[in-house]
C-alpha cells in the first residue's frame, strides 16, 4: 500500500511504501539567511517530517543535496550537515550544484528513510 501525506495537486510532502519514507525536497524556513542557517532550518524540517512519519535521522538511507553554488556554499553546508548526522549513521549521499526554484534559496534536500 502507498500512503501519501500532505498531498496537494503537484506533490506529496511524504510518501510511505513498504517500510520506506520518501520526503519531497525540503528548503529552509527563511531564505534571507546565509547558508549555515538555511541548511540548519532545512534539516530541522527533515527531522520534523521523519518523526511525524515514524522514522528519524538515524534511519536515513539516502540524501540528495542541491547547492546553488558549490564554490560559495559547499563548505558551510557540510559543516552543518556533519554536525547533524549521527555518528555511525551517515546515509548514502549525493551533492550537486543546481539552480533553485527561488533566487534566494541556497540549498535543498531530498531524503529517503526507513521506517523505525
Amino acid at each position: 500500500m502507498i500512503e501519501r501525506q500532505q498531498t496537494k495537486q503537484r506533490m506529496s510532502r511524504v510518501v510511505k511504501h513498504n517500510g520506506t519514507i520518501y520526503l519531497c525536497g525540503q528548503v529552509c524556513a527563511d531564505a534571507t539567511k546565509e547558508i549555515k542557517e538555511q541548511t540548519q532550518t532545512m534539516l530541522d524540517k527533515v527531522d520534523e517530517l521523519l518523526i511525524e512519519s515514524g522514522s528519524s535521522r538515524e534511519h536515513i538511507l539516502s540524501a540528495t543535496v542541491y547547492v546553488k553554488d558549490m564554490a560559495l556554499h559547499f563548505a558551510g553546508m557540510n559543516e552543518v550537515w556533519d554536525a547533524w548526522v549521527p555518528e555511525g549513521h551517515a546515509p548514502a549521499r549525493a551533492c550537486v550544484e543546481a539552480s533553485m526554484a527561488r533566487e534566494a534559496l541556497l540549498v535543498e534536500i531530498s531524503v529517503i528513510a526507513a521506517v523505525k
